[in-house]
């Protein structure tokens, strides 16, 4: 009975020593993730919110999400004067970042800028997409239903993306 329990234990050992190895490995691959995550958001936030005051000025009013109570801290004047990140806010953990459109000219309310953390061939990619409404659409037993269209503009694996090709894709988007 002995060598059969030995012989278990070996199995056993075997397997939770394979499993501690690949728990390790999640967790530095989550880290390093939580890492690049962390300044690209920060990036991203903060060249957001410039395009965000910069639209707010002439009076075209967007909303930003994460939304600014979320992660900033404005001890003087808001929007225009200086903030600081809100402590206990986690850079890393927003997935999604986007400047939507609230402005009624033209009834083009929804048209979005979305920069988003997807799984593509078990990476994570970053994604940039434009997405707008080109219309609605009447049906019979649903009702009013927007039709929209997403563009695609930018998406490359986390470890190879590129703030200056972001901030290029930005600025031309910004100008049109």
């Amino acid at each position: 009975m002995a060598a059969k329990k030995a012989k278990g234990d070996d199995w056993f050992s075997s397997l939770d020593a394979e499993l501690e190895k690949k728990t390790k490995e999640i967790i530095e691959d989550v880290g390093e993730q939580n890492v690049a995550r962390l300044e690209l958001n920060k990036t991203l936030i903060e060249d957001f919110w410039k395009v965000w005051k910069r639209f707010n000025k002439i009076n075209v009013h967007f909303a930003l999400e994460p939304s600014y109570t979320n992660w900033a801290v404005f001890p003087d004047t808001f929007p225009d004067g200086d903030w600081h990140w809100r402590p206990g806010f986690n850079p890393a953990a927003v997935q999604t970042i986007q400047l939507l459109d609230r402005s009624m000219d033209q009834g083009r309310v929804g048209d979005a800028l979305k920069v988003n953390y997807v799984e593509a061939d078990g990476k994570v990619h970053l994604r940039v997409t434009f997405e707008y409404c080109e219309g609605e659409h009447y049906y019979k037993y649903s009702g009013w239903k927007r039709i929209w269209t997403i563009h695609t503009l930018y998406e490359q694996p986390l470890d190879r993306a590129n703030v200056d090709d972001l901030h290029r894709l930005f600025a031309d988007l910004v100008r049109t």
